[in-house]
């Protein structure tokens, strides 16, 4: 797998990511999708960062107004917008091998996070017991 294939994949990417560059990809601020949306442009920002996550009425919208379709915005399958590198790939192969070792540590932060919160929720569920 080479450093642009599969860039938005779900276990590459966010749903933030995609948003951002899907809304990159049609030439739109967040202040103008969030005025198309009919939401502040702070509930953009925060879809964006992945500390929120739109309603379906919204996903709708949005893939529709991104012309990206609503799988790819979830998972980064289907069709949505190419990677950065695409159209025109970096010169230097090494950037390329440091972009795919980036987002492999990324995969594997990700996960680990998630597995912490599930080392988490078994702790605090032995302590309730424990109480």
């Amino acid at each position: 797998m080479t450093a642009t294939e599969n860039w938005y994949a779900e276990d590459a990417a966010t749903f933030g990511d995609r948003l951002a560059a899907a809304r990159e990809a049609a030439g739109l601020t967040q202040a103008e999708l969030a005025k198309r949306l009919g939401v502040k442009t702070s509930v953009v920002q925060a879809w964006e960062d992945d500390i929120k996550e739109p309603r379906a009425n919204r996903l709708q919208m949005l893939s529709g107004m991104l012309n990206v379709t609503l799988s790819w915005l979830l998972t980064g399958q289907g069709e949505g917008v190419d990677g950065p590198f695409d159209e025109a790939g970096p010169s230097d192969h090494s950037m390329q091998l440091l972009l795919a070792d980036i987002r492999a540590l990324r995969a594997e932060m990700t996960q680990s996070a998630e597995r912490m919160g599930q080392l988490e929720k078994r702790l605090r569920k032995l302590m309730e017991d424990d109480v």
